[in-house]
């Protein structure tokens, strides 16, 4: 599929599931945005897509070559910022998918956490970024200590996401699996960490 009908694609599966998700206006004060959030996670979608990983490099990568497809894509902060304000949106959307997609009846579904590090550990007694959310953390695949925080993941055995959140690397992952299991009534399949929580 050519990257114009796939762009094009995208957004209009994010249109038609985001007016099933939201319900009410999501700003009731002071001006709109002038991307829709639609176009917003749409760019995510396929920036992620691409390989751009980063906020940054998803606005780089949009307005050097989709500019005219996206004019009102404006500063770059502006839009980490409209990015960042539609978590809430994204976990509704991705539920919604999980749901059309059958991700919550498989009768198996595996549970993993995976490091997410701010910075090496030895810059961390220093490092400013995320100073009172960010903690100390192991990551036994790697057998090493790590600053930052840990993702958590639920997949069903198509690859289907079911849930995902992350936490401050030292908050025990069987904590966390609560809220991202709501609405799972089969089997978790998890690593040694998970296994006195059922």
């Amino acid at each position: 599929m050519p990257l114009e009908d796939f762009i094009i694609y995208v957004y209009c599966c994010v249109v038609d599931i985001y007016s099933q998700v939201v319900d009410t206006p999501l700003r009731c004060r002071g001006f709109d945005p002038k991307l829709t959030d639609s176009e917003v996670i749409t760019l995510e979608i396929v920036g992620e897509f691409l390989g751009k990983d980063q906020d940054k490099g998803i606005w780089r990568y949009f307005r050097n070559h989709w500019h005219a497809w996206f004019p009102n894509l404006g500063s770059r902060a502006n839009f980490a910022k409209q990015c960042a304000a539609l978590w809430a949106i994204k976990q509704r959307i991705l539920k919604h998918l999980s749901i059309e997609l059958n991700g919550y009846g498989d009768p198996i579904h595996l549970v993993d956490g995976f490091p997410m590090p701010v910075c090496r550990i030895t810059r961390a007694p220093k490092s400013e970024c995320f100073k009172y959310e960010a903690s100390y953390g192991y990551c036994a695949a790697k057998d090493e200590f790590y600053y930052g925080f840990e993702g958590h993941i639920v997949i069903n055995l198509e690859g289907v996401i079911s849930g995902y959140t992350f936490a401050p690397a030292n908050i025990d992952k069987r904590d966390v699996l609560q809220d991202i299991t709501d609405g799972i009534q089969s089997l978790l399949i998890g690593d040694k960490g998970l296994s006195n929580l059922f």
